[in-house]
């Protein structure tokens, strides 16, 4: 078993990330426009059918590059962000560690997966509030509000400094804890359980494809309720829900009930797969190349 490095993880998480926002970008265009669409009035319909409905309708008035709106604050943020994420999880794994070369258990790594979704937040959450306002702010109805990232920031700096920038920091905690949890221990085991004999965590780059997209839809079944809150707080106009996630939780069960936390589950399940199988293929392949040109960092 290879001696953890946080200096391999931080520069091979950085590369995955960037392949996982390439894969998995439209689908999630796609989601959080399902999980914000308007509530219906008495004798309408909702303006996205499901899934499929979504992506006809967003590419008809966008275009295909309608799906990669929002794109550039995940891409810009994503190298850091996956980056600390992974270096989160190694030194995780180092704490719980006594010696180098000690296995950890299931309970372990998902400890050392949660300290990940930690180290990532202040990274993620204005990440996360850029991208989704960008992604409901669909062309051509009502008014455009933002030329992009930076107007985005500006505007939201305009409107009440930080804090604002800065909204939904605690649902991300509430998603990003338990689903980093979930995350890298379905990876890890995977990865121990795919291994050839004798070559634990020597994995081929089919395997890998495997471990990275079921590790990548374990993670959502545990953290698309608190998404649905995070992006219904984070695009809502200033004072719509007084107390934070609370008035989200509590307006979505008055109005719509539990099926709303559910919303976007279709597109994020399909794009889990092939965007994480993405990254932790992307991450393998970049630590591999470390341990090649720089054996002792």
């Amino acid at each position: 078993m290879p001696a953890v490095s946080p200096a391999k993880d931080f520069l091979s998480g950085g590369f995955g990330g960037m392949c996982l926002v390439a894969a998995g970008h439209p689908l999630d265009t796609i989601k959080v426009r399902l999980q914000t669409q308007p509530t219906p009035g008495p004798g309408q319909k909702l303006l996205y059918a499901g899934t499929l409905d979504c992506a006809l309708k967003t590419v008809r008035n966008e275009g295909f590059l309608g799906l990669y709106k929002g794109m550039a604050a995940p891409l810009v943020g994503v190298t850091p962000m996956f980056a600390v994420c992974f270096l989160g999880f190694g030194i995780g794994k180092k704490l719980q560690q006594k010696h180098p070369d000690e296995k950890l258990t299931a309970v372990q790594l998902f400890n050392a997966g949660m300290l990940s979704g930690v180290f990532t937040t202040a990274i993620m959450t204005p990440g996360e509030r850029i991208k989704c306002l960008l992604q409901v702010q669909a062309a051509g109805t009502g008014p455009k509000l933002y030329n992009g990232p930076l107007d985005v920031v500006k505007v939201l700096y305009k409107e009440g400094g930080i804090r604002s920038i800065y909204k939904g920091t605690c649902a991300t905690l509430l998603r990003d804890v338990p689903a980093s949890g979930m995350y890298f221990m379905t990876y890890e085991w995977l990865k121990r359980m795919l291994s050839p004999a004798g070559k634990e965590g020597e994995l081929s780059p089919l395997r890998t494809i495997v471990a990275g997209g079921c590790a990548g839809m374990f993670n959502w079944l545990v953290a698309i309720g608190p998404d649905v809150l995070k992006s219904r707080l984070q695009t809502a106009p200033e004072g719509t829900y007084p107390n934070g996630i609370r008035s989200v939780f509590v307006e979505i069960m008055r109005t719509e009930g539990p099926k709303a936390l559910f919303k976007g589950a279709a597109p994020v399940m399909i794009r889990a797969f092939p965007a994480n199988a993405a990254c932790f293929l992307g991450y393998e392949v970049a630590i591999k190349f470390l341990n090649y040109i720089a054996p002792n960092l």
